[in-house]
């Protein structure tokens, strides 16, 4: 049975399009059921629309709260069959009511570093690349890892690889090289769920 998974967006979708790869060849026996954004019209929600995936933006401009606009979001998972719900590059911190909507259905979220190091509120994307630099950290990496209410980062890890710091980098090169792992430890990721959940 192919296993139906929800994703959570933000920005440019590249994660989501791993993921979509992955279902669309097989790489892993699931099917993106929809797509979620805080933001509209952002080019992650137009590569769901060439996938014929269902998506919708939901903004807390329009819902006027965090709490109505991820329990909004929520229903929306819920009613398109989501077993699984992947951030894949989303940047709110999700209110206590989608876990409760959501009733146990596993939440997993990447993050473009090793936690627990370079994590927490407000690191995410460059600001993460810029703080690995300043600490003159030799390695940096992917994790992804399970989400719960009211935590940041600090779930259990579903996947870890390591991405060399190279000298001479900068945000921008050391941001595309552990970008491109992202797309090979969320599919992983995606897979090791699916499996747990198989023998569970």
């Amino acid at each position: 049975m192919t296993y139906p998974i929800a994703v959570l967006v933000s920005g440019r979708g590249t994660n989501l399009q791993a993921i979509l790869d992955a279902c669309a060849s097989g790489a892993i026996d699931a099917s993106v059921v929809f797509v979620a954004s805080n933001r509209a019209g952002v080019p992650a929600l137009v590569r769901a629309d060439r996938a014929g995936v269902p998506h919708g933006a939901f903004t807390t401009d329009e819902y006027k709260t965090r709490a109505a606009t991820h329990g909004a979001m929520a229903d929306a998972l819920v009613a398109a069959g989501a077993r699984l719900v992947v951030c894949a590059g989303f940047d709110h911190i999700l209110a206590p009511v989608f876990f409760v909507k959501l009733a146990g259905v596993p939440v997993i979220n990447i993050h473009p570093a090793l936690l627990p190091f370079f994590g927490g509120k407000g690191m995410h994307g460059d600001k993460v690349h810029a703080a690995v630099l300043a600490a003159k950290a030799k390695e940096s990496g992917v994790t992804v890892h399970r989400v719960h209410p009211d935590t940041v980062d600090l779930g259990e890890v579903v996947v870890q690889r390591r991405v060399p710091v190279n000298e001479g980098d900068d945000v921008a090169t050391l941001s595309a090289r552990v970008l491109a792992v992202e797309h090979e430890a969320i599919v992983e990721a995606v897979r090791r769920c699916i499996a747990k959940e198989a023998v569970s």
